[in-house]
């Protein structure tokens, strides 16, 4: 997730009366983060256990599908003569994001801008840095915005997510995001489905068609992860916002305008690779 990117302003006047500047973010979760300790969930164990009771509560959605996401965490050498001061070389660039598990051969979705001009990418399937896994990018589009990434599976006992039908989802249905905001892993957020059918920019120019728009709180870090329904179902991936104001470190946040590719354009260029789900 990248910082440093120059964001565009666009303004909107609401009613005629009041002017409203709008970020909108391209990739706005590409943002750097810098010596980010990743901080496991308390008392020894990740995540919660599996139930058998019904997927109908954010905590029990939690349960079921908090194990099937992932930390992604991409490393990127500065170009020649970026970042240099006096003849020191610049720091290398991290950026951090999500990943939805899909399969349990260990292959891996992301977005594309959350691993694009990687030199080194690592998954965390459990908070703890110490037990993160070499990745590669198997698949990528940048005109969809998502990668496939593919990790060694050996004793991992992965979790795939399913892929629900985004077809079927209507505006007011409970939405569940689960990501790893500014770097706090395993965070759940929840809202609804605020409006259907938005369109959005890839990070190359683009559009990107019949996208989800929620109000569940995403920030840097989210993208990559799941927008997921009351069935515990992936219904899209999270990967823009929109959003009025940032911070002082320069990171835009949430403003209850958040924005998923949709599970059905996932499982179409999951098809074209040829991807088991």
């Amino acid at each position: 997730m990248r910082r440093q990117l120059a964001v565009p302003l666009v303004s909107s006047a609401l009613g005629g009366i009041v002017a409203a500047v709008v970020v909108l973010l391209a990739h706005p979760f590409g943002l750097t983060t810098h010596r980010r300790v990743l901080v496991a969930p308390t008392g020894g164990r990740a995540f919660a256990s599996l139930t058998s009771a019904p997927t109908t509560t954010a905590a029990a959605i939690y349960a079921s599908d908090a194990q099937g996401v992932v930390s992604v965490r991409a490393s990127s050498e500065p170009a020649a003569g970026e970042g240099q001061l006096g003849g020191e070389p610049g720091a290398a660039r991290i950026d951090t994001g999500s990943g939805i598990v899909l399969n349990a051969s260990g292959e891996i979705l992301t977005n594309d801008h959350v691993v694009d001009g990687a030199g080194s990418i690592t998954v965390s399937l459990d908070g703890s840095s110490s037990h993160r896994r070499r990745a590669t990018v198997v698949g990528a589009s940048r005109s969809l915005d998502l990668a496939v990434l593919q990790i060694d599976p050996s004793g991992a006992n992965l979790h795939p997510l399913r892929l629900a039908d985004s077809a079927t989802v209507q505006v007011g249905e409970p939405a569940y995001a689960i990501g790893n905001p500014f770097g706090l892993n395993w965070t759940l957020t929840t809202g609804i489905i605020s409006a259907l059918n938005r369109q959005i920019k890839a990070p190359d120019g683009s559009p990107i068609s019949h996208v989800l728009q929620t109000d569940a709180a995403l920030n840097p870090g989210n993208s990559g992860g799941p927008l997921i329904n009351s069935a515990g179902s992936v219904i899209g991936v999270n990967s823009q916002i929109a959003s009025a104001s940032s911070s002082a470190t320069g990171q835009a946040g949430s403003n209850g305008l958040g924005f998923a590719i949709s599970s059905d354009t996932v499982k179409a260029y999951l098809k074209s690779l040829a991807v088991k789900v």
